[in-house]
């Protein structure tokens, strides 16, 4: 199965729902258009909602370092991920220990009320 996203206006934040494979392919695809649609209506808070049928290589996490950087995801960006297969957890974790470690507003959630609750509360990061 391919992946599929679906990126929406929320009116305070930007949706990605992100379903299937992933590879630096889909994610340079999925974060192009989250940059599109967060620089169009000027607002930087992400919740992103994936559940991932089969994980990236490590390879292609790391690659998301230089990823964000052409794209200019910077640390006006919030940015909470959301994964529901907890088997994809592993591989998630690690670009969230590439990317997020390196002081880009953003965190790993396994539920989306969790990660509604960091994305809207104070500077919890």
């Amino acid at each position: 199965m391919n992946a599929t996203k679906e990126i929406s206006f929320e009116g305070d934040h930007v949706r990605a729902v992100s379903i299937g494979q992933k590879s630096i392919e889909t994610s340079r695809k999925l974060w192009t258009e989250i940059v599109q649609v967060c620089k169009e209506h000027q607002c930087y808070r992400v919740l992103g909602i994936a559940n991932t049928t089969k994980a990236m290589p490590i390879i292609d996490g790391i690659d998301h370092v230089s990823l964000f950087r052409e794209l200019g995801i910077n640390t006006k960006y919030r940015i909470a991920w959301v994964e529901q297969n907890a088997a994809a957890m592993k591989s998630v974790k690690f670009i969230d220990a590439a990317l997020f470690n390196r002081m880009l507003p953003g965190r790993i959630f396994s539920e989306e009320d969790e990660a509604k609750t960091w994305l809207f509360g104070s500077k919890g990061y």
